[in-house]
C-alpha cells in the first residue's frame, strides 16, 4: 500500500479500520561506488516490503538527511538538523490530524539521529500517539546477520551493496579496505575528510555474493514487519 499509488478516498477508507502508517526517511550522500540515494532507496524499499502483508500504507520517503561531513563529495545534499526535525514533526502533525495513531519511522541514515530526539519531544505531549523509530540497518537481527557473514562492514561497503543500490557501469574494487578512523577526522571538515577517506567506503569489501545480500534483506524485512505488526502497547 504505497501512498503514492493511493488516492485520498482510499486512505480515508483505510482509516476506518486501522490507524498504522510507515514513514521512511533517508539521505542523499556519497556511498563510494553505490547510488548517492542508497539510504533513501533502502529505507523506502524495506518499509514497503515489510508493510505489504500487513496492508499498512507507506508514505513516500523523505529523501534528504543530515550529512554535512560529506559535502566535499559532489551530489551529496545535507539539510540542517533543525530542518529535518521540523520536517518530521510537521509530517507527524499531519498524520495525527488525519487519524493515524501508530507510526513506524523507518530510518536509513545514522546522521538523522537528532530527529529521533525530536520525535521523543513531540510524543511527550501526545499520550494518545505511538511513534517508533527504527534504524533498519543496525537493528539487532540485521546486525547479527551482517556480522555473521563478515564483521568488517560499514558505510558504503558490501553491506549496502544490494542489486537496487548499484549504479550501472560502476565497477567496484575487489580489495578489502582497512577500517578508516573516520570519527577522528570529524573536527577537520568535509574537504579533509574526503582527502583521508578517499572513495567513501569506511571499511571492508565493496561487494559480496548476492545470496548473502538477500539473506540480510530477508531478515531486515522480517524485523521491520514485526515492528509494524505488534508491540505497540
Amino acid at each position: 500500500m504505497r501512498v503514492s499509488e493511493m488516492n485520498w478516498m482510499q486512505v480515508e477508507k483505510y482509516l476506518e479500520k486501522d490507524d498504522r502508517a510507515v514513514l521512511p526517511i533517508g539521505c542523499v550522500e556519497q556511498h563510494a561506488f553505490l547510488s548517492l540515494a542508497t539510504d533513501a532507496i533502502l529505507a523506502e524499499r524495506v518499509a514497503i516490503e515489510a508493510a505489504e502483508p500487513e496492508g499498512v500504507p507507506v508514505f513516500p520517503v523523505a529523501a534528504y538527511g543530515i550529512t554535512p561531513n560529506f559535502m566535499a563529495y559532489p551530489g551529496t545534499l545535507s539539510i540542517r538538523a533543525e530542518t529535518l526535525c521540523a520536517l518530521v514533526r510537521d509530517l507527524l502533525d499531519g498524520l495525527e490530524s488525519h487519524g493515524f495513531r501508530r507510526v513506524l519511522v523507518v530510518n536509513g541514515h545514522g546522521g538523522n539521529a537528532p530527529a529521533q530526539t525530536g520525535v521523543a519531544e513531540w510524543l511527550a505531549s501526545r499520550p494518545h500517539m505511538r511513534v517508533r523509530w527504527h534504524n533498519w540497518w543496525n537493528a539487532p537481527r540485521v546486525w547479527a546477520q551482517v556480522t555473521e557473514i563478515d564483521p568488517l562492514a560499514s558505510h558504503a561497503s558490501w553491506m549496502e551493496n544490494f542489486p537496487w543500490t548499484r549504479v550501472e557501469g560502476a565497477l567496484t574494487p575487489r580489495d578489502r579496505k582497512p577500517s578508516q578512523p573516520y570519527a577522528q577526522w570529524l573536527h577537520l571538515g568535509p574537504k579533509a575528510i574526503r582527502e583521508r577517506l578517499g572513495d567513501g567506503n569506511f571499511a571492508g569489501l565493496y561487494s559480496r555474493p548476492d545470496d548473502e545480500m538477500y539473506a540480510i534483506w530477508r531478515v531486515a524485512v522480517e524485523e521491520t514487519r514485526a515492528l509494524i505488526a505488534s508491540g505497540w502497547d
